[in-house]
């Protein structure tokens, strides 16, 4: 196994920008940022937007589901799992309204071993989208 590793899911969304999906490093797993947009398509899951792109409404639970298996599917491309990540740094452009729907779905995904997590406001993403997730993980 090489000890730097670029790794790129055929199951999770392109990314939007000129970066892998992950990099493995040693034993570690080194995650690009995934949100929630779907495989091979601008569409968002829980979004609606106006003919300009701007967003008219969102579901953030709907947009948490879809990049929690957005994230699945990096990992398991790249020999991890999702109970082999061991820190999370998770991006939400408004935490007011969405920090406790977010933290209920995590609670659900997360029953046992969550990992270390860091949860932070941003103004933005660079695509319309409401969350988004940057994650480290072992990998044997």
């Amino acid at each position: 196994m090489a000890d730097n590793q670029v790794i790129n899911s055929s199951k999770a969304p392109e990314p939007v920008g000129l970066y892998p999906h992950a990099r493995r490093v040693g034993n570690l797993l080194f995650l690009s940022g995934i949100g929630p947009r779907s495989k091979g398509s601008k569409t968002i899951p829980g979004v609606s937007l106006d003919a300009d792109g701007n967003i008219l409404s969102y579901d953030i639970e709907t947009q948490t589901k879809s990049v929690f298996e957005n994230v699945k599917s990096v990992l398991e491309a790249s020999g991890s799992s999702w109970d082999k990540l061991v820190d999370v740094t998770v991006f939400l452009t408004n935490m007011k309204d969405d920090f406790a729907k977010y933290n209920a779905i995590w609670a659900e995904y997360f029953k046992d071993g969550a990992p270390c997590r860091t949860t932070v406001e941003i103004l933005s993403l660079p695509t319309p989208i409401a969350i988004e997730l940057k994650c480290i993980a072992t990998v044997e």
